[in-house]
């Protein structure tokens, strides 16, 4: 159930995290305004982040560490409402 739920989140995250760009959202996390800022473009820096977040979690999955999962699960799901609210105050 965590290794679903966390995939479901990232999922989440990755669209969310698109949508609220295409809507004129800035991007808070440093690594992927980096990305962007590079030329290499939204989606490829979001999908960036989305690989190495899909890496983590295999390593909890391999390490036994279902707490750490759980954890970043949390994390997600924040994220998630976060930015379905910004993307509600753009719209709005």
């Amino acid at each position: 159930m965590l290794i679903a739920t966390f995939l479901a989140l990232q999922i989440v995250d990755l669209l969310t995290t698109l949508m609220g760009l295409r809507l004129g959202a800035g991007e808070a996390c440093p690594l992927i305004r980096l990305l962007i800022s590079a030329g290499l473009g939204q989606t490829f820096g979001v999908v960036a982040a989305k690989l190495f977040a899909l890496l983590l979690g295999g390593a909890c999955v391999g390490l036994h560490r279902p707490n750490v999962l759980r954890l970043i699960n949390y994390w997600f799901a924040g994220l998630a409402a976060w930015n379905i609210a910004i993307i509600v105050r753009l719209v709005a």
